[in-house]
């Protein structure tokens, strides 16, 4: 059975909770010591679930809010500005796969640059997760290829049958032998107007016959 690209990115955000853990614990340790578990449980809402979760249990959505919370003086050690934008918005494709619904949808290109977002924080981090990411990235790569080739092939298939259809019609003139005088270009458009008007007089002519 084929994946859909919600199940891509759902893989993908996966991948970045196994590669993240160790990291996040490791750089939490090592800066506040004996109160990072406090410091990284202040990352969450005061209502939050993951207050009440082992560090184990933590999601990926949890993890990425400590980094975020606690980038300044910890994260910001070894990773630079445009790490923290990727944090950001995978904060947000987090959010957005959770609350997939028929109006917000992955489309190819969203879960392409979704799990291409994961392969960089995870190569960020030297985490050896990063290998398998680019793996997936690059099947959704061949995916993509493949769907615009499909794209590509009905559109010229459909230029085709327009093209055929209009193959051994002949020229409207070559069907309709237009009036000598239309022909010759004699023929005056005031003309033209009064033949018609004649039309319509000699139509309700004919109406007053009948009706009488």
């Amino acid at each position: 059975m084929a994946l859909s690209n919600l199940d891509r990115v759902n893989k993908g955000l996966e991948l970045l909770r196994k590669g993240l853990y160790p990291y996040v614990i490791r750089e939490m340790k090592e800066v506040h010591k004996a109160y990072w578990l406090e410091a990284a449980s202040s990352s969450f809402p005061e209502d939050h679930h993951s207050r009440e979760l082992s560090p184990e249990e933590w999601d990926v959505q949890a993890l990425l809010a400590i980094m975020w919370k606690n980038w300044n003086g910890t994260f910001n050690r070894r990773l630079g500005f445009g790490e923290r934008s990727i944090v950001s918005e995978l904060m947000e494709i987090r959010k957005r796969a959770a609350h997939q619904n028929k109006t917000n949808v992955f489309d190819t290109d969203d879960a392409f640059r979704a799990l291409d977002n994961v392969e960089r924080l995870l190569s960020a981090i030297a985490a050896p997760e990063a290998e398998e990411a680019d793996n997936q990235k690059n099947e959704l790569l061949r995916v993509r290829y493949e769907e615009n080739t499909r794209k590509k092939t009905r559109a010229i298939e459909a230029k085709s049958v327009i093209d055929s259809s209009a193959i051994g019609l002949k020229p409207w003139r070559q069907v309709i032998t237009p009036h000598p005088d239309v022909a010759s270009g004699k023929f005056q458009q005031a003309e033209f107007a009064a033949d018609l008007w004649r039309v319509d007089q000699d139509g309700e002519a004919q109406e007053n016959m009948v009706s009488h």
